[in-house]
Order: structure tokens, then C-alpha cells, then sequence
């Protein structure tokens, strides 16, 4: 079973990023829980959502506690909370930074593994002139850790968007997103 936390601030999509990356895995023919939690529920706040899945039936709904990966899909979340809490030992964090490699490394605790690094707010600037990094930073969780591919997260998106204002828009935020991703492994030095 993987599990798998998704960290943003309000208005950022986390809980829309949550559902597009069940369904593409479901296509994919894994079973899926996507569980979203909420707190003061608005713009700018700490969000996060929790997703499970597995080739074999999933029976736990509850929040997850020890995830295998972390997706962060704001740069300055980590100074809120703990985006690392409970993080396995081989854990994987795709995180929305400008920063190198290098300049993000030492500020890892030693769980984390392998590494996904995507410029995701100055794409989201281009493609959206917001930063709204959601559909980006799914882009860059496929490309990290090769659980779904690009065709099954925007077919997940065109599945879940409500509209289709902005479609074509986040096809090319999904693809840069993938695209512009740096993975790193890391050597239990972080």
C-alpha cells in the first residue's frame, strides 16, 4: 500500500489535486481512498489532503500518519507545519521550490530519500498568472515517482474538472510540471 499527503494552502486546490490523482490512479487500475481534512477552510490557510492505494481492495479510510510521500505544493507551508511528520524512513517529498538541490537538501530531515524538485509557482504564474500549483505538482509527482502516468492525470482532470474553462491550461501545467521536474536520490544524509 502507498500513502501519500498532500500539503498547500487554502485556494491552492489541494483537496482538487487530491481527487484528479485518485481517479488517475484508478484508471491505472489501482484501488483508491482520497480523504480530504479541513480546517479554518479558508484562502490561505494550511490545507491537507491523504490519499491511499494499492493493487489489492483498500479497507482504511482514516488520515495517514506515516506516508510514504509528501507533495508540497506551496514553498512556505513547511513554516506552518510539519509536512515531514510521520514520514517513512524511504520517503519520497515532491516539493515546489525555486531553490537547487542543493540549497533544499540540508533543510531535509533524513527520511527523505528521493527527491522532486519543480519550479511550480513561476509556471503557475506563466501558464495562470496565480500560483495555483496543483495540477503542476501532479505533473511532478508522476515524474518522481513513475506510480501514474501523464495520460491517466489529465484524463483524471478532464474526469473531476467542473468546468472546462482553464482545460487546456492545466494539460500544459500537468506536461511542464512533468517536464520541468529534477529527481534527486538522496543518501540517507539529507
Amino acid at each position: 500500500m502507498h500513502e501519500v499527503r498532500i500539503h498547500g494552502r487554502g485556494g491552492q486546490g489541494v483537496v482538487l489535486a487530491s481527487k484528479i490523482l485518485a481517479k488517475a490512479l484508478v484508471e491505472e487500475g489501482q484501488f483508491v481512498s482520497a480523504v480530504p481534512q479541513f480546517g479554518f477552510e479558508r484562502r490561505g490557510a494550511p490545507v491537507v489532503a491523504y490519499l491511499r492505494y494499492d493493487q489489492a481492495e483498500l479497507r482504511a479510510l482514516t488520515n495517514i500518519y506515516d506516508p510514504d510521500c509528501v507533495i508540497c505544493l506551496d514553498p512556505t507551508v513547511s513554516r506552518a507545519v510539519d509536512i515531514f511528520a510521520g514520514l517513512k524512513t524511504d520517503g519520497t517529498l515532491v516539493q515546489t521550490s525555486a531553490k537547487p538541490v542543493a540549497e533544499v537538501t540540508p533543510e531535509l530531515p533524513e527520511t527523505v530519500k528521493r527527491l522532486g524538485l519543480c519550479n511550480a509557482v513561476a509556471i503557475a504564474m506563466e501558464i495562470f498568472g496565480r500560483p495555483i500549483t496543483n495540477s503542476i505538482m501532479l505533473g511532478a509527482y508522476a515524474r518522481t515517482t513513475g506510480d501514474v502516468s501523464l495520460e491517466a492525470l489529465q484524463n483524471g482532470f478532464q474526469s473531476v474538472a467542473l468546468r472546462d474553462a482553464g482545460l487546456d491550461q492545466n494539460m500544459q501545467a500537468i506536461r511542464r510540471g512533468y517536464d520541468e521536474t529534477s529527481v534527486h536520490q538522496l543518501n540517507g544524509s539529507a
